[in-house]
């Protein structure tokens, strides 16, 4: 799209685009900092990479040997089945 508008076009959208800009409030960095320091202290109880995740509600729990050896004689059928269909 931007290679279809002229430079003109291209330089009056710059335009528009820094008068939004302008209008953004702006705070100080210490002020942002302490703002975001708070938010992150008020939401660690709520995050996993912190607390960890209960084993029960876990998705990526390692599954059981049973689970394992289904998953492996599965595997097994599937290429047996597809070597008995390739030969003549």
């Amino acid at each position: 799209m931007a290679q279809d508008l002229s430079e003109k076009d291209l330089l009056k959208m710059e335009v528009e685009q820094l008068k939004k800009e302008v209008k953004n409030t702006r705070i100080p960095i210490s002020k942002a900092g302490k703002e975001i320091k708070e938010y992150v202290e008020a939401q660690a109880g709520n995050d996993p990479f912190l607390k960890g995740i209960p084993e029960d509600k876990n998705p990526f729990k390692e599954k059981g040997p049973t689970f394992n050896a289904l998953l492996l004689l599965l595997g097994r059928a599937f290429w047996l089945e597809l070597a008995w269909s390739r030969t003549p």
